[in-house]
């Protein structure tokens, strides 16, 4: 049996246990802000919108919602 040595973690080993524990939305906005690709944020908020439109609309809000259209 030969016995393995250790060796040092690449950047992208590094990188995978790096747990910060950041959010879904606090990424979204790191990559938003990062890549400069703010034309993606209205967009993301109309669907998330119209998301819980959808939600709400098998609810006991549902007669409420429907009065809007």
């Amino acid at each position: 049996m030969s016995e393995t040595t250790p060796h040092a973690p690449s950047e992208f080993e590094k990188a995978a246990g790096d747990t910060q524990g950041e959010s879904l939305a606090s990424e979204f906005w790191a990559f938003l802000a990062q890549n400069k690709k703010w034309w993606l944020l209205p967009i993301m908020i109309v669907m998330l919108l119209l998301g819980t439109l959808i939600l709400l609309s098998s609810t006991a809000a549902a007669p409420f919602i429907y009065t809007l259209f």
